[in-house]
């Protein structure tokens, strides 16, 4: 069973790639648009386009059965229809409920008639790396909302219940929500941060406006966005669940751990 990764550069699908082999995936296609940076393990066959370059993908999905599908919103019924000619079986895809940021890819995939399987993370732990230039300077996080609260989730994690839904069945049809272990109110993940650091690190309130003039250098035109989605978990603070558990069955990895493998990326 040839399984496509698509994305396989980027962080998700470069980590998928990995665990597939990890569980025993012995026929792994990547595609990347540029494979000399993605350091893929001996024995993956990679394929060389983009998801945007359509022109790029008749080939690599030729004799495809299952795919992982990066989300590209403004190609992805092109994308599917590709998949649909070459036969593939079942898309895992990282998407979003059909009311939200990435709920156009959802719906596409459902509509391709391909059996599927919807990832729908929350915010991914990485995230937290647009703190670092504020703690990496100031040593204070600029911030309007310290008790918006969510359930972060590491990518590994994410990449992990990817391969487990391409490699086993009973997972078509099914939209699994992901998140990490613990709701996490934004004081208290800054204050998590500290201490994988060793010190502590303030957390001061400003204005939203304040913040957005903060966090533009890191987040550009997206830090209003950003900060207008973190000001609707005030009221309604992300759950967290035990899907993640439930697929892998381990549990999921904790805020704690992947700030302290990550405390280079503070000034560690």
């Amino acid at each position: 069973m040839t399984i496509l990764v698509t994305g396989a550069t980027g962080n998700i699908g470069r980590m998928l790639v990995d665990h597939l082999l990890a569980r025993g995936a012995t026929d792994v296609r990547a595609l990347t648009n540029h494979p000399e940076k993605a350091h893929l393990p001996e024995g993956v066959e990679v394929a060389h386009g983009y998801l945007r370059r359509l022109d790029t993908l008749p080939a690599a999905f030729d004799g495809v059965e299952s795919v992982y599908l990066a989300p590209t919103p403004d190609t992805v019924e092109d994308v599917l229809a590709v998949a649909t000619r070459a036969g593939v079986r079942h898309v895992v895809d990282l998407s979003g409920p059909h009311d939200g940021h990435w709920g156009d890819v959802a719906r596409a995939v459902e509509a391709s008639g391909i059996p599927w399987t919807h990832l729908w993370p929350g915010e991914f732990m990485e995230n937290a790396g647009i703190l670092a230039p504020q703690i990496k300077d100031t040593g204070v996080v600029r911030e309007p909302f310290p008790t918006a609260g969510n359930a972060p989730i590491a990518m590994d994690d994410i990449a992990e219940v990817a391969a487990v839904t391409l490699l086993e069945d009973g997972h078509i049809g099914k939209s699994y929500e992901l998140t990490g272990p613990e709701t996490l109110l934004r004081a208290e993940l800054v204050r998590r941060l500290g201490a994988a650091l060793g010190r502590n690190i303030e957390y001061r309130q400003v204005s939203f406006e304040e913040a957005v003039e903060v966090l533009t250098p890191a987040m550009g035109e997206y830090a209003r966005w950003y900060l207008e989605g973190m000001a609707t978990l005030v009221d309604h603070p992300q759950q967290s669940n035990s899907v993640f558990e439930d697929i892998v069955g381990r549990a999921a990895t904790t805020f704690t751990r992947w700030a302290a493998e990550h405390v280079h990326e503070f000034g560690g």
